[in-house]
């Protein structure tokens, strides 16, 4: 489907003024949910500002989309593309697990490589997605990095306990203190494990984590309820978000959180609002392997103000 914007709300950043803007094409993807708004920095010239960004993901003025992911070329013989994920926030961010999925699948749509292993430098490092004959993406998302440093978590004089093999810190909050799990999948993740995440109130929580004053640089919060020790529900309030359908690293981040806590075994069902994405991990210094969809929904072109 391709669909020509031309949008004239409030939004300023995306008004057309007398052809005094840009055209940006844009390809519209989702992977469970998770929706994304991908641009080819490749063969069209990309410069916007936070705010510019964030207008472009507003869903009343603009495109819409939990996260902006942008295609540039690679300046290392090694790599064959890098990768910029933008929030909902126009705030630029490390890592996306669901996103590079999309972004698989977009390189290989739009014809930008016929490879089926691909390496990709984002922020925080290298990735390798992969896609199979029979178009089912997996991606190696790394090792994860379970030091509260990490994170940028400050846990001096923070009460802690071991579960397993795995530290737990009490996060004093206005209501309630809940013990979280602290891990870094290139971005950072505090998880906890309740009893009903249907009924739990995430996004009130959820806001309170993400900006938790021990976390230097904001967090993700992720609410995992245990099915069995190979299924979760898990729900996540992004960091420059909000709650999202889905999350890749959220999910990635839930199962190292259970596996180290003894609660859950790999691989691990993780299922969300938005579908369902599947968790492989073998344990501390393994990477962590992420399955889930990716679709195309549209294909269009907007006119920024620049």
């Amino acid at each position: 489907m391709n669909i020509e914007f031309s949008p004239r709300g409030a939004h300023d950043k995306l008004r057309r003024l007398g052809g005094h803007g840009v055209k940006l094409k844009f390809t519209k993807m989702h992977g469970a949910g998770n929706d994304f708004i991908v641009i080819d920095a490749i063969r069209q010239t990309v410069a916007f500002s936070t705010e510019q960004w964030k207008a472009l993901a507003d869903r009343r003025f603009g495109i819409g989309a939990d996260q902006i992911l942008v295609v540039e070329a690679s300046d290392r013989a090694d790599v064959d593309f890098r990768y910029r994920i933008f929030n909902a926030d126009g705030g630029e961010v490390e890592q996306c697990g669901n996103g590079s999925r999309a972004f698989v699948r977009f390189v290989r749509e739009q014809g930008l490589t016929d490879k089926t292993t691909i390496r990709v430098q984002t922020m925080s490092g290298i990735i390798e997605p992969s896609i199979d004959e029979h178009g089912a993406i997996t991606v190696n998302m790394g090792v994860p990095n379970l030091a509260p440093a990490a994170c940028a978590f400050d846990t001096e004089n923070l009460p802690s306990q071991t579960q397993h093999q795995a530290t737990l810190w009490e996060l004093d909050l206005p209501q309630q203190s809940p013990w979280i799990s602290c891990v870094s999948m290139g971005n950072p993740h505090a998880v906890q494990v309740v009893d009903d995440v249907e009924h739990y109130p995430v996004q009130e929580e959820g806001r309170l984590i993400e900006t938790h004053r021990r976390f230097k640089h904001r967090v993700n919060a992720g609410f995992m309820q245990i099915i069995h020790p190979q299924a979760i529900h898990l729900r996540v309030f992004e960091r420059g978000a909000g709650e999202t359908l889905a999350c890749g690293t959220g999910a990635c981040a839930a199962v190292v959180a259970g596996i180290q806590r003894g609660l859950l075994v790999s691989p691990v069902q993780v299922k969300m609002h938005g579908g369902e994405l599947f968790i492989a991990w073998n344990g501390v210094g393994q990477p962590v392997l992420l399955s889930g969809p990716a679709v195309t929904v549209f294909q269009g072109e907007i006119e920024i103000d620049v």
